[in-house]
């Protein structure tokens, strides 16, 4: 099924109704390094992935796209307009917050039968199991939209880039594969590009291969964080990355998705 992203938000029946956030309100920070209660896989091959999309998963139907911390899944639903051939993997560490993302995607599934298959939300940490849901090279796509700055000094080991934190998304990221930041807060802009940009396995995007990503301009205004920086007047301020070969890689993994 391909939805035109206009249609996305069609009108739904009363039986159908989308979920209403005000009864799935959490508080935006939330500390990652806690002990939460979270049912994890112990490594990819366990992952049960039909039981996650809840719909026809084929052996070869890989997750392709990653969304860390997708919030209440205004990217994830993107991704599924705009790769609805494309798996895409929502990983949200805040209860209520996963349970609205969760419930959404069954009411839009309801409301258009055979669409939004694609997508799903798990409840998740990504700064300690993000390699136990991903193999090596598995990804295309892996988003970070407004993540928490964490202002003060102490707590900017918290931020979801650092440099040991890069060595995984490097890993699960394909020769090609492209890591997506978007923020409101031109220090944390900084931090994530003097981090990345000198990471060995990263590159930067240049404007001009910026403004040729389809998925670019949908950094802004998918993400409840980033329309409400644009209310306040708040600028986005987007970094892509790019996943460069490993010399020491001999596999020659390649195939990133535009």
């Amino acid at each position: 099924c391909r939805l035109e992203p206009s249609s996305s938000m069609a009108s739904i029946s009363e039986e159908q109704q989308l979920p209403q956030k005000r009864y799935f309100r959490q508080r935006a920070h939330c500390n990652p390094h806690s002990r939460h209660s979270l049912d994890s896989p112990s490594r990819p091959a366990d992952v049960d992935w039909p039981g996650i999309f809840a719909s026809d998963f084929k052996e070869g139907d890989d997750v392709e796209f990653a969304d860390v911390g997708c919030g209440y899944g205004g990217m994830l639903f993107a991704l599924a307009e705009l790769h609805p051939d494309r798996r895409a993997l929502g990983m949200e560490i805040r209860i209520k917050v996963c349970d609205y993302v969760q419930e959404k995607i069954r009411a839009m599934r309801a409301a258009h039968p055979g669409c939004y298959g694609n997508i799903a939300c798990v409840r998740s940490n990504a700064m300690k199991q993000l390699v136990n849901y991903f193999r090596k090279g598995q990804l295309s796509k892996l988003l970070f939209l407004y993540p928490d700055p964490h202002f003060k000094r102490a707590k900017h080991k918290w931020r979801i880039i650092s440099p040991a934190l890069l060595a995984e998304y490097a890993y699960v990221l394909r020769p090609g594969g492209r890591l997506y930041t978007a923020t409101d807060v031109p220090e944390l802009h900084d931090w994530i590009v003097q981090h990345a940009a000198c990471h060995p396995l990263f590159r930067q995007l240049s404007p001009d291969e910026l403004a040729s990503d389809p998925l670019t301009p949908r950094l802004v205004d998918t993400t409840e964080e980033g329309r409400k920086a644009q209310r306040e007047g708040c600028s986005c301020l987007p970094a892509v990355f790019e996943r460069v070969p490993d010399p020491a890689d001999t596999t020659g993994q390649t195939g990133a998705v535009q």
